[in-house]
């Protein structure tokens, strides 16, 4: 059974109807102890990084996710949830994350061409480098995914497991152990991003 993170953000729906077009058993929840009995789980996330950050903080789920994660349990943040992952983020201000990735969430404005427009929208080629994670498994280098989002994992290069060329070379994927996380939205991704949900059940 795989928790789909439920705190007032994310795509959560047509996420749950990928995973069942995989066959994958999933839940949308917010409870606590269903996500402690879950194999799996993912945060998702859509908006901004400290109104999604102090949801997941009220509700009391980010210490569970955390302690989750600690514990061995594989975890999967999607766009936001991905952010959230990371140390902090310099999204208009200042702001914690989760801690379970060391880095930071940054402008793309400051790594791109000032002519490319903000947000970056739109499908995007994933590349691996030498080796490939197990979330990738079924994927070729060059396989596109689509993309919504203005800021990016920054100064994290021993968690990054793809990057998607923008200007310049962004984060696309992170990976720590059980932690993995993904800037694009493999539910709106077609059959590449359901192969990554597929990989992600088998982990």
């Amino acid at each position: 059974m795989i928790a789909i993170v439920d705190y007032g953000v994310g795509n959560l729906f047509s996420l749950k109807s990928s995973l069942d077009t995989v066959g994958a058993e999933s839940i949308i929840t917010s409870d606590e102890n269903v996500i402690r009995n879950a194999d799996k789980i993912i945060l998702p996330g859509v908006g901004a990084f400290r109104d999604a950050r102090r949801k997941l903080s009220e509700s009391g789920l980010d210490k569970v996710i955390v302690e989750e994660a600690k514990g061995g349990k594989p975890l999967l943040g999607i766009c936001l949830g991905m952010q959230m992952l990371f140390e902090k983020s310099y999204e208009y201000g200042e702001h914690e994350g989760l801690g379970l990735i060391k880095g930071e969430i940054r402008p793309i404005a400051d790594v791109i061409p000032k002519d490319l427009k903000i947000p970056h929208i739109g499908w995007n080629a994933l590349h691996f480098g030498k080796e490939k994670s197990p979330l990738f498994r079924y994927l070729n280098e060059g396989d596109h995914v689509y993309f919504v989002h203005s800021f990016y994992g920054a100064n994290c290069a021993d968690s990054v497991i793809a990057t998607a060329e923008y200007g310049a070379p962004l984060t696309a994927a992170v990976a720590r152990g059980n932690v993995c996380g993904c800037q694009f939205h493999p539910e709106k991704s077609g059959s590449v991003g359901l192969s990554i949900l597929k990989a992600f059940c088998e982990m």
